[in-house]
């Protein structure tokens, strides 16, 4: 029976079905401690002192630090795109000096229960001398930290790309044409905030860390140097994880401090984050503002394109380093030819929480950027916006197709895909000739409502390896044990089904294990929708390998050779018919030579990028500014499709939160830096009211050459060009080419946009 293609029910849900989940909350240790946080009540100013006195005669208080008390700590470092010139720009654990943000961790209190704990530090008193706050990205930079590292400026790096010769493409335009856009500040907002256990073991000195998630093999790592410890002193352990975005993927100051107290105070320390608390310090995204023009013939074609933005990256720069802007600079040019290509991506430093990744970072503020120019040169020279993107899109018979730029340490190569048709059949699904007529007719009856399609390109599977072991017992169960993790996307299946299908046994033999760094010496997690791409194809290797080592032995058994025995259903047997073994006895037979095991290491040098496009059909209220959005669809080519309905989930949630970000969700500051998003109440989400039903197309039009599955990632598909595709909606809905140029489109800003006002 075939596994791989199949729409089949996820394992990993069997626990959670039962209500035997273990979350971070969860997780308990006897003689317990509860660590709260003190946060910096004010965006900046010199810290004069901290009074902890009344705070620590609390009954039941055991413990309150400041910065004086993990002095010895270093800055947390970066895991990924970490220039030298970033260094100062680091994040200690606790503030030092100064508190540069609302939240900012200032002091940590440790007591008997949680009540107490936050008890004790309401009672802590910061003295902090308030200065005035930076709060725009795109004003000249100014120092970083006055009086002690004054050679520092909020801009802390430049990153340049060029590719071509953009004089000559400026020189023999038809036209410039130019757009400036802003992405708003939002973020991931998890169903689960973070959380976390931390567990000294003085038998085996060894600490554990439980409640982790993402990358825990990296924050191990990371951790372990910060504290000093020898290796194997400090084991993650990951268990179930009520969301990820991105945001999970960081280190952050409280994980450290969990694990630094479990090892001085000899007692367990648990940490479970409020939703204030998320809202104020879990990393912020977005916040970008980009400046383009481009160089276009009489056919829309691009000819080059000059592009300026700015990151607010708030005020550290935390473990992803440049990641959000490098990957914007890098994604930017999309599924378009451009031959000529510059770009200046300026990393800005500002008094708000800092800023790292959330789901198709840079690609998502990329996308809305780019996909507003190609509107605006259709607008600008009388063009269907359908046929600028045609005539601009990559043919695919130039696939592998170099962009001649690099990003995250790869070159950028496309290494396959077929835009134009994709469009075709999109274009197709939404029977868009005669649904724009439908349109028209509606808007001739006063209504105001309007089509937009937006496309994208996605980069996944960003290695640079990944191992896999696999293990039958006696019985014939399977055991597969990886170094990625979990955060809610189907891992365990996916995995399972790539093994079933390769080795031929149901499904519901097999486990995985993930995020145990005890369990497997090196891992590199779950983020940049590389999970499919690289686990899958180190699974697929070690299962041909457990395969090729069972038929094997089982010939020797059998007294015959391995071409003429195969696998199946659980089962070694002969092809014509005759004998049989059950992978069991298989493994017994093995037992005293390590076993039935297999081993996989998939290596990659680049990812592999799929793409797709999104359709939007709004309608607009002049009278509320409400949007409603219609109808939504989203084609996406993802190579090859292990389990579709996980990736129609992937997509479909993906696209609620894209939703969010474009129409509701955003961190707001007052003109001091008081963040007035720190609630439910004012930081907007998108609920089933807001989400239509979600149309996916789903293609496998062009798998990637790059891996032994053909695939593709799908996590970050469906929110890329959600903001996009909403704006050219409500263009159109308009009839105002080019006047959404911010995200989000809340009501304020359209009431403005209908009155002739700039938003």
């Amino acid at each position: 029976m075939s596994h791989i293609g199949r729409s089949l029910r996820r394992i990993e849900d069997r626990p959670l079905l039962r209500g035997a989940g273990a979350f971070a909350a969860d997780c308990n240790a006897r003689d317990q401690l509860h660590m709260r946080v003190v946060r910096s009540p004010v965006a900046f100013g010199r810290i004069l002192g901290i009074e902890t006195a009344e705070a620590c005669a609390l009954d039941g208080v055991v413990a309150i630090w400041t910065i004086a008390d993990v002095a010895e700590l270093p800055p947390i470092d970066f895991r990924q795109m970490g220039l030298e010139a970033l260094a100062a720009y680091r994040q200690f654990v606790l503030a030092r000096d100064y508190v540069r943000y609302v939240g900012e961790p200032v002091a940590v209190v440790f007591a008997v229960d949680p009540y107490v704990a936050e008890d004790a530090a309401d009672l802590v008193y910061c003295d902090i001398d308030e200065q005035a706050a930076q709060l725009d990205a795109t004003a000249p930079p100014v120092a970083f930290k006055p009086d002690i590292y004054p050679g520092l400026l909020s801009e802390p790096a430049v990153l340049r790309r060029a590719y071509g010769d953009i004089d000559a493409a400026f020189a023999a335009a038809e036209k410039i044409v130019a757009v400036e856009v802003k992405v708003g500040r939002h973020t991931g907002v998890p169903l689960e905030t973070r959380g976390a256990l931390g567990v000294y073991d003085a038998d085996k000195d060894v600490v554990t860390l439980y409640g982790v998630a993402k990358v825990p093999h990296y924050n191990r790592d990371a951790i372990t140097r910060m504290l000093g410890l020898g290796p194997g002193r400090l084991q993650l352990s990951e268990g179930h994880v009520g969301g990820g975005f991105g945001i999970r993927g960081e280190l952050y100051p409280e994980d450290v401090l969990v694990c630094a107290a479990a090892l001085r105070l000899h007692r367990p320390v648990k940490w479970i984050e409020d939703r204030k608390e998320h809202l104020l310090a879990a990393n912020h995204s977005r916040d970008q503002v980009y400046r383009l023009r481009a160089a276009v013939d009489k056919r829309g074609f691009i000819l080059g394109l000059k592009a300026e933005f700015f990151t607010d990256q708030g005020a550290y720069v935390r473990t992803h380093g440049t990641t959000v802007t490098d990957l914007s600079a890098a994604m930017l040019p999309g599924p378009y030819v451009i031959p000529a290509y510059c770009v200046e991506g300026h990393i800005r430093l500002t008094n708000k929480t800092p800023a790292g990744t959330y789901r198709a970072p840079g690609r998502y503020e990329s996308t809305f950027a780019r996909e507003r120019l190609i509107d605006k040169i259709a607008s600008d020279l009388g063009l269907s916006p359908v046929e600028v993107r045609r005539a601009n899109f990559i043919a695919a018979e130039a696939m592998p197709f170099d962009r001649g730029i690099q990003t995250l340490g790869t070159g950028v190569v496309y290494d396959s895909g077929k835009y134009g048709d994709l469009l075709e059949r999109v274009l197709d699904r939404l029977d868009y000739d005669q649904l724009q007529q439908e349109l028209a007719a509606r808007r001739d009856r006063g209504e105001h409502v309007g089509l937009g399609v937006a496309c994208f390109v996605e980069k996944s599977g960003l290695g640079p390896q990944d191992l896999v072991r696999i293990r039958v017992d006696g019985r014939g169960t399977i055991e597969i044990v990886t170094g990625v993790a979990s955060v809610g996307q189907g891992v365990e299946t996916v995995l399972a089904q790539i093994c079933a299908e390769t080795i031929d046994v149901p499904i519901e033999r097999i486990s995985v294990v993930h995020g145990q760094t005890d369990r497997i010496e090196i891992g590199f997690g779950a983020f940049a929708s590389r999970v499919t791409v690289m686990a899958g194809s180190a699974v697929k290797i070690a299962s041909e390998a457990l395969r090729d080592r069972a038929l094997a032995t089982a010939a020797k058994l059998l007294q015959t050779t391995p071409d003429t025995l195969r696998l199946s259903n659980g089962t070694v047997e002969a092809i014509d018919g005759g004998a049989s073994l059950p992978l069991g006895d298989v493994a017994l037979h093995l037992e005293e030579s390590g076993g039935l095991t297999g081993e996989g290491r998939f290596v990659a040098g680049h990812m592999t990028y799929p793409y797709g496009i999104h359709a939007a059909q709004v309608k607009v209220d002049p009278s509320t500014c409400g949007i409603t959005i219609e109808r939504y669809l989203v084609g996406y080519d993802v190579g090859r499709a292990i389990n579709p309905m996980l990736i129609e989930g992937q997509i479909v949630g993906a696209a609620a939160q894209g939703i969010g970000g474009a129409l509701l969700e955003e961190f707001v500051y007052d003109e001091n830096g008081q963040p007035l998003a720190a609630s439910f109440a004012d930081y907007l989400m998108p609920t089933c009211h807001e989400v239509p039903e979600i149309e996916v197309l789903l293609r496998e039009d062009a798998p990637s050459p790059l891996n032994p599955l053909g695939v593709k990632g799908a996590g970050e598909a469906g929110i890329n060009a959600v903001g996009a595709a909403l704006a050219a909606a409500i263009d159109a809905a308009l009839q105002k080419p080019g006047v959404v140029t911010q995200l989000p489109i809340t009501p304020a800003r359209l009431h403005a946009i209908l009155r002739g006002r700039r938003p």
